[in-house]
């Protein structure tokens, strides 16, 4: 059913605000989960708690969005400012949430399996902006999140198997070469494996566009930050976003042209 059978724009709203209030509390346990991560901790113990007082934060805290703009931007506990990394990400997610209920448009299971992609996509590249390594549990939960959608679904596993190995193999070979040229490591496994997920979600023409956007995006990350050396995985990550929403628009008007 497409979400244009109902009448009244009130619940029309509500889809989106829904979807947005959504995607915020999930980027923020994704955060969470990212940083505690990269830290060594397990995500299912302990409390949340502020960064340099070390306080625990109550519910009233951890309130995606409004906490941090109710208390401006700092620890209402030491008065500490706070990362912009919370509020980054929740904005981010919740209105990732909202350009895939409009790319659909309807009650698609495919929503909730782009959703659940994201949150993944999200943990890996706060995880590996943080201390440069993608864990292996991410990649898994991408492919488990694939396959169980694709049976659900009915979906062809042929055309993202395909997506999935050509991409990550032709990443592969090139990366080694480069090494060889280089002698240092060119890119991370962690970064190939992750090409391989994206690979499988978008088939091999959207796949190899992101890969392309991965690399522009890659290169703007670079300049922002000014470092040589940048987490790979936050550009695969969010070109992935793009072209889950956009990827198929823009490829099919660029082959049209041909």
């Amino acid at each position: 059913m497409s979400f244009s059978s109902f009448t009244d724009s009130w619940v029309i709203v509500y889809i989106l605000v829904f979807s947005f209030a959504l995607g915020a509390v999930m980027g923020s346990a994704m955060t969470c989960w990212g940083d505690r991560l990269a830290d060594g901790k397990s995500w299912l113990k302990g409390r949340s708690e502020c960064d340099v007082c070390h306080h625990v934060l109550g519910l009233g805290d951890l309130v995606p969005i409004v906490s941090y703009v109710i208390h401006g931007g700092k620890c209402k506990y030491c008065g500490s400012v706070l990362s912009k990394k919370y509020l980054l990400t929740e904005v981010l997610l919740g209105f990732g949430f909202v350009l895939v209920v409009f790319h659909y448009w309807s009650f698609d299971l495919l929503i909730i399996r782009d959703w659940l992609l994201m949150c993944v996509l999200l943990a890996l590249s706060v995880c590996d902006f943080d201390c440069y390594i993608i864990p292996d549990r991410f990649i898994v939960m991408g492919i488990v999140i694939w396959v169980v959608f694709e049976i659900l679904s009915g979906g062809n596993f042929k055309d993202g198997l395909i997506g999935g190995f050509v991409i990550s193999g032709f990443v592969l070979i090139i990366s080694l070469v480069m090494d060889k040229v280089l002698h240092k490591d060119s890119m991370g496994g962690g970064d190939i494996k992750l090409l391989f997920v994206v690979g499988l979600y978008l088939g091999l023409v959207n796949g190899l566009f992101c890969l392309i956007l991965s690399c522009v995006l890659g290169l703007v990350f670079v300049a922002l930050l000014r470092s040589e050396k940048i987490a790979f995985g936050p550009a695969i990550s969010l070109a992935t976003g793009i072209c889950l929403i956009v990827g198929s628009s823009i490829t099919s008007w660029y082959l049209g042209m041909l």
